[in-house]
């Protein structure tokens, strides 16, 4: 048995990954620095035998290199449970197979592995819906399969925003305004013809002017900077993968209020790395799968957001 702590990452194939923006690199970058012994996974990697988790892991090298960050060694058959640590990075969308994964992960925590974020609280906090736990923070919100109440929603705001309850990076996002005649196609699109769930949130006008900002939590602790994601002039998603840009800013004082409202109760839950995002003074969304915008915070203000992470999972260790 190595005497170095082992920590492992389940993600999306690290060969596809863009070096520049992505956070599980910086999360790895920063454990490697710590001396942690690395392992890497993909889903397909994971399984469950007699209840025990196990994983087809790779050894894993990591460099601050934008063209070679990464070399595989060795491949072995691990049982998660004797990991000190292993990174859920995984990115949506939140299908059955990723609730799946969840399960083998909370196995592995059963055994005695720190997973980050807790498997539990991937499953319970879809990133829409949980903003239901803290309606104090967010703008008026509606979960609903029915498309008459959401025509009730829009008569009532005005302007509102659209989306289905799964997914990342803007897909599928509608601004709708009263009057618009494609209202109904789009209500109809999202709840399939009110077979599903969707969610409508009143507009923020904010959106436009000084984006949707990514506050990022470690430990229920903020970040003292947000990346404010602002959409392009012919858009009105503040995603970075739908083409906005990110500009840093300290945060604010209502910032840091909304931190300290979820934050606590968040880090108590087991997860430890959280994005929330903040439009117009409002929480829209509370991303626990797979948040980023560690590498351009890091970039624009000379932080080390890895290393943080890496303090709170020491602490927990």
């Amino acid at each position: 048995m190595t005497s170095r702590r082992r920590l492992a990452v389940v993600m999306d194939p690290i060969a596809d990954i863009k070096y520049a923006k992505d956070s599980t690199l910086a999360m790895l970058l920063a454990a490697a620095a710590r001396g942690f012994e690395l392992w890497y996974l993909e889903q397909a990697d994971l399984s469950l035998r007699d209840g025990v988790a196990r994983g087809r892991a790779r050894a894993l090298t990591v460099r601050a290199d934008p063209v070679n960050w990464f070399t595989f060694g060795d491949t072995r058959d691990l049982a998660l449970g004797e990991l000190d640590c292993i990174l859920m990075r995984k990115d949506p969308p939140f299908d059955t197979e990723y609730i799946y994964t969840t399960y083998i992960l909370e196995r592995a925590a059963r055994a005695g592995a720190l997973v980050v974020n807790r498997p539990r609280g991937l499953r319970d906090m879809n990133e829409k819906v949980y903003t239901a736990w803290f309606p104090e923070c967010c703008a008026p919100t509606l979960i609903t399969r029915d498309m008459s109440a959401m025509g009730a929603f829009l008569a009532e705001h005005g302007r509102i925003v659209a989306k289905p309850l799964h997914g990342m990076g803007g897909r599928s996002i509608f601004v709708v305004e009263a009057g618009d005649r494609n209202r109904n196609v789009v209500f109809e699109t999202l709840t399939d013809y009110g077979s599903r769930f969707a969610i409508v949130q009143r507009y923020l006008p904010e959106i436009a002017t000084t984006g949707d900002s990514r506050v990022l939590l470690v430990d229920g602790e903020p970040i003292p900077y947000a990346l404010a994601r602002i959409p392009d002039a012919e858009d009105h998603r503040g995603n970075l993968a739908a083409g906005a840009k990110g500009v840093g800013r300290p945060l604010t004082d209502r910032d840091r209020w909304l931190a300290a409202q979820i934050g606590p109760q968040l880090a108590a839950e087991g997860m430890l790395f959280v994005g929330l995002d903040v439009i117009g003074g409002y929480v829209t969304e509370i991303n626990v799968t797979s948040p980023t915008g560690i590498r351009e915070l890091d970039a624009q203000f000379g932080l080390d957001i890895g290393a943080v992470l890496m303090d709170a999972i020491e602490r927990r260790l």
